[in-house]
């Protein structure tokens, strides 16, 4: 597995301090974002999880905790939209660049619209995909919001 993604690379570019870590990614886990948790033996709060989303129509990155739910609702008022929902995988593999179970909100092919669940900031270190599967970076949820210049809201279910 190589440990260099274009989400490595954007970390890299950002220069921001982040550290890789692989685990065995299991293709049939229920929860992708669980079992990377289990499988690195660390609190599913401080995994996040890269979910694709439509806010109006418009692709959004949302990231939340590995043990959490998104509120569309909330998700839609964090930008300013009226309705959200999940996108689809092929799409969000074609917006992104990334295989579902490797999405990462860093490296996207095109920077897109990112909301950070606010409890993300309560840590002081956070793991998210590092644009593969079974491959995660950990890093500052502080360094996360500002990489991606994401909006930081409460929207969790």
């Amino acid at each position: 597995m190589s440990k260099v993604t274009p989400a490595t690379r954007a970390l890299s570019a950002a220069g921001v301090a982040f550290t890789v870590h692989s685990y065995d990614y299991d293709p049939d886990a229920e929860s992708i974002g669980l079992q990377a948790a289990a499988a690195l033996g660390e609190d599913p709060a401080r995994v996040l999880k890269t979910l694709m989303a439509l806010v109006d129509g418009k692709p959004v990155c949302v990231i939340v905790p590995s043990d959490q739910e998104v509120s569309m609702k909330k998700l839609a008022a964090a930008v300013g939209g009226k309705s959200a929902q999940m996108m689809k995988p092929p799409e969000a593999e074609r917006v992104t660049g990334f295989k579902v179970g490797g999405i990462s909100p860093f490296g996207q092919r095109k920077q897109v619209a990112t909301v950070l669940e606010q409890s993300a900031l309560s840590h002081e270190l956070v793991y998210l995909n590092g644009g593969q599967r079974g491959l995660q970076v950990r890093m500052k949820p502080t360094d996360v919001r500002d990489v991606v210049k994401a909006v930081v809201a409460d929207v969790l279910a």
